[in-house]
Parts: structure tokens; sequence; C-alpha cells
């Protein structure tokens, strides 16, 4: 069904049992001296016995997990936002229907009988990971504050809830959503209870962090490296001059601050939802990898290309990125870049997340031609990596405009494992790229939780400077900037067609 993505929570939790065991099926679990937990901004629903309950008409329990890119809640959201309450401030002044509200309403308004009225717990994914491991109902204040609108300093807003349609969670006080609230890597509860030990494989009683969503901790995992040695524009100045671009199937822009600073259309400011003590604003692009891997795969040529990749013992794009640079050095350029000149691309197949915030928005392609080769897959491929970073360079210019100072790129995740990808958001951006020492950054992040946990480490701050390390530095290709910024231009037009598309077609 369209917009519907969901999965159980059941099989995630048995997932990360089997990983857990097998990373630690050769070391004495004794030396395992702390847990810690990230996951997808999804919405998980038990009911009061902490079973699964289904979250769609199928009936189907199993089928429990709203996942993050899940826009069934399009309309709640539209509806929540002409309430213009002062709790959307904290995210761009527009709520999405990636949040937890909009979804919560659909479920109220869709499933009233088989799921609301039966629902005894509404976790964010990363605290019922949590709740498994420990028995804890407590929950992440990163979670609470990034997608369900609580305040750090104020908690819940009962007008809102009340206004929206969901006061029946005023008058329960919270207890399906949460009444008990940590900040990231404090300790939850008493560590893993008998039965969570039992199935991660670990000794009863460690300790358990409290949770970050997966792009939280792929920031805390990579943010706080010592760039010393790499001359580099942030090493003498305040970690808020980093920016972390986690990049997967969707991508995450995070930037800290010392202050609360408002950006339209990005969400934020929270406080202390990253990094302790630092305010984050967390711009976004709601498919990245899923885009390119949607342009790729639905090509013609596509057989052909994954026939010749598996010859070659290639990946598809390491395929792509080796015919690209073969194809530039038969035209005598300096760069794949400019192959794509006449190819023009605006990514938001899943909508806008940032800084537009237009979940309506679809992607475009402009000057196709009658031809379908694998040259033609591989050019469309190489303007839909520049569409992306072009995406990243407006939520870039969004996040300068309203003061925040940013002159390096940190990045993890997926996405940045592919040079070409990595290589054109420091062109077009015009700011060096940092990638970690340790890829999955994500992981890292969620490490240090365990170990502040733990006790071996007196604050969070400290756990980063010691377990996040540089591995390289991609810098700025000059001499494509003018290509790029021109590309950009046709970038911004494009949205404006498509909106003027809308309002004539929409026209009585």
């Amino acid at each position: 069904q369209p917009n519907f993505y969901q999965q159980s929570s059941e099989d995630i939790w048995a997932a990360c049992c089997v990983v857990v065991k097998q990373v630690t099926s050769a070391v004495e679990v004794s030396r395992v001296r702390g847990v810690g937990f990230d996951a997808t901004c999804s919405l998980v629903v038990l009911d009061t016995e902490g079973k699964p309950l289904s979250i769609s008409k199928s009936g189907e329990n199993e089928q429990n997990t709203i996942l993050w890119m899940d826009h069934r809640a399009v309309s709640q959201a539209e509806r929540i936002n002409t309430t213009h309450h002062e709790v959307l401030r904290y995210v761009g002044g527009t709520i999405s229907p990636e949040m937890a509200p909009p979804k919560l309403l659909w479920l109220k308004e869709n499933l009233p009988k088989a799921c609301w009225d039966k629902a005894g717990h509404l976790f964010e994914l990363p605290d019922y990971l949590t709740w498994r491991a420990t028995g804890s109902t407590s929950r992440s204040l990163c979670s609470l504050v990034c997608k369900w609108t609580y305040s750090a300093a104020d908690g819940w807003n009962d007008s809102f809830w009340r206004e929206i349609g969901l006061g029946d969670l005023v008058t329960d006080n919270y207890a399906k959503i949460g009444r008990e609230v940590q900040s990231p890597g404090a300790r939850v509860g008493k560590g893993l209870t008998a039965s969570g030990a039992a199935e991660l494989g670990l000794a009863e009683g460690t300790a358990v962090g409290t949770s970050l969503i997966d792009a939280h901790a792929g920031g805390l995992g990579m943010v706080g490296a010592d760039v010393r040695g790499h001359d580099l524009p942030c090493e003498n100045q305040p970690i808020t001059a980093r920016l972390c671009l986690i990049c997967g199937t969707s991508s995450c822009h995070m930037a800290l601050s010392e202050d609360a600073i408002f950006v339209p259309g990005v969400w934020g400011p929270y406080f202390s939802a990253m990094v302790p003590g630092l305010w984050l604003n967390e711009g976004g692009q709601s498919a990245t990898g899923k885009v390119i891997d949607h342009v790729v795969e639905t090509h013609a040529a596509f057989p052909e290309l994954k026939e010749k990749a598996t010859n070659s013992g290639l990946s598809v794009y390491e395929y792509l990125n080796t015919y690209l640079t073969s194809l530039a050095s038969e035209k005598h350029l300096p760069s794949p870049a400019t192959l794509a000149s006449g190819l023009q691309v605006w990514p938001d197949f899943h909508g806008n997340r940032s800084p537009l915030a237009d979940p309506s928005l679809t992607g475009m392609i402009c000057c196709l031609r009658l031809s379908a080769g694998l040259q033609d897959l591989a050019l469309l491929y190489l303007a839909t990596v520049q569409a992306l970073a072009y995406g990243t360079r407006h939520i870039l210019e969004a996040l300068q405009g309203a003061e925040h100072d940013i002159s390096t790129l940190f990045m993890c995740g997926g996405l940045s494992k592919n040079p070409l990808f990595v290589q054109t958001h420091a062109d077009v951006t015009g700011l060096p790229v940092v990638l970690p020492a340790e890829p999955e950054s994500v992981l890292v992040g969620a490490a240090i939780l365990g170990a502040y946990a733990s006790g071996d480490f007196p604050s969070i701050q400290d756990a980063m400077g010691c377990m996040a390390k540089v591995g390289s530095v991609l810098r700025p290709r000059q001499e494509d900037r003018r290509y790029h910024d021109k590309k950009y231009a046709v970038f911004l037009k494009m949205v404006e067609n498509q909106r003027e598309y809308t309002r004539i077609m929409s026209a009585t």
C-alpha cells in the first residue's frame, strides 16, 4: 500500500539478539561492560500486556511498528499544522508525518477499537529496545524531544495534545507514551534483566544506556573526533562548526549550537538531544539511498548493468563510478561531474523534509531522450547523486542563514562508502568532508552510550573524545564550482516550477 511502511518489533528484537550473540561469541561476557541501543524513529505499539498490536487494517498483530518513512498520516500532519501551536516552533514550524503525533492521531481515527483503545504502550523503537532489555518503560529525551514534541525544560504540553484530539493521553497522565524521561546514556533500570540477558547472551545486570535515534547516534559517534593535524577549518573552532551528515536510506543533517536557533523548515532546536548541554537542529532528506536505488534499479538498462558489475566482481555502484570515470577520461574531462550537465533532477520522490518541509513534493527528471542504454543510466545516476548534494546545500544554506557557523562536514552511513557521493557533497558545498576511522559511526554512538552507562567514563563528552576518530578527508575540487553553482540554480528553479504546475492543475 503506498506510503505504508511497517515491520515487526519482535523480528527487530530477535535480529538484535542474533547479532549480539555473534559478535560476542569469542568474548567472555563479563568483559562486556555496557550496552547501548539506537534505532530508527519508528512507532512501536503494544497492548497492556506488552504484546504486539496491529497498526493496520490487515489486523496482523505481528506488524506493529510504523516505520519512520511511513507517510500514512499526511492529512493528520496537515491538520496539526493548522493549529499553529507553540510546540511547532521546535520542529521548524511544521510537523512532519514522520513524527509521532500524526501517526498516533491516524491510529486513533482509523483503528479506534482494534488498536487505539487496546494500546498499553506506545514506544519509539529505541525505547522499545531498552524496555525489552531492562523491563523499564523509561523514555529517552532524544526520542521524545525530537519526535514527540516533549520539552527538555517543560515536559509534555497538555494543551497541544488536547487541541489535536489526543487529550486521552493527558487524562492518562502520559502513561502510554512516557512518564519517566532520561538523558541519552543514563543507566536504565538495574541493567539487563534475567530474560533480556539470556536472549542477548550477556550477563544479568550489565549496564544499559538510555537510547538514541540512529542518526543521532551516528552524530555522537563522530562529531567529537580530534581533528588536529588534518588541516581542517574546524580545528580551532568549537564543535558547533561541524555538521554531521548521516546518510543511508534517508539522510539527517545534524547541526549543534550553544544557544537555541530556530530555522524555518528544519527540525529543532532540541536541547541535549544528541550532545548533552548543546542545542540540535536536524535537517534531513526523506529518501537518499532509497532514491538512488529506485532510479538505478527501475531503469531499462539495469539488467545489463547488474550483469556487467557481477562479471567484473564489483557492486553496481562501484561499476557505475568506474564507468563514469572512464567516460570522463574519453571526453578529456578533469572529473565526471559535467557529464550530467544536460540532465536535471529534483530528488524529493518521497516529499521534502528540509528545508521546505513539504511532504507533497515529488521527484522530477528533466531533459530525457529516447535512448535508454547503460550510458543513459550512468548519467541519470550521476545527476541524481548531484541533486541529493544540492539538497544538502539547500539545507546548509538554511542553517547558515539562521546563524549556524559551519565549516566542515562529518559524514557516516552507507552512502559515505560511495566515493562519488562523498566527493560530490564536498564539491557542491565547498566544504571538506571528514570520514570517520570507523565507518559504522552509528554503532560507535551506541557504544558510547553503553560505555557511559557502565561508569567507565565520567561524561558522554569524555567517551566521545576517546572513541571517535578521523579516518580520511575529502576536499572540494574548485574546478567544478561554477558548474555546480549553475546546476544548483536550476535545482531551485525546478521546485518553483513544480509548485506552479500544482497551482495550475488545482485551479478551478
